[in-house]
C-alpha cells in the first residue's frame, strides 16, 4: 500500500479557501489530478522576472547539484503544490 502525504494547513490558507468558489475549487481539482496521476503534458512557455542576483545563485546551486536550473525550478513548483 502506497503512503499519501498528510496535509496540515494553517488558519489564514483554510480562510483563503473558504473565499474559493466552487469553480476555482473545481479547476484546481482537475490540474492537481493531472499533475498526479496523468499522463506528461507538453511544457508551457513563462515569462518570469526574478532578481539576477537570485537567479544567478539559484543557477549556481543548480550546477553544483547536478540539476539544470530550470529543472529545479519545476521540482519546486511541483513539491510546493503537493505539500
Amino acid at each position: 500500500m502506497k503512503n499519501k502525504p498528510i496535509q496540515y494547513f494553517n488558519k489564514e490558507y483554510i480562510e483563503r479557501c473558504r473565499g474559493l468558489t466552487p469553480d476555482q475549487i473545481l479547476e484546481f481539482l482537475e490540474n492537481f489530478q493531472k499533475l498526479m496521476f496523468g499522463t506528461a503534458e507538453k511544457c508551457q512557455l513563462i515569462s518570469l522576472k526574478i532578481e539576477p542576483s537570485l537567479l544567478k545563485a539559484f543557477k549556481f546551486k543548480s550546477k553544483l547539484s547536478g540539476v539544470a536550473y530550470q529543472t529545479q525550478i519545476k521540482k519546486v513548483m511541483k513539491d510546493w503544490v503537493e505539500n
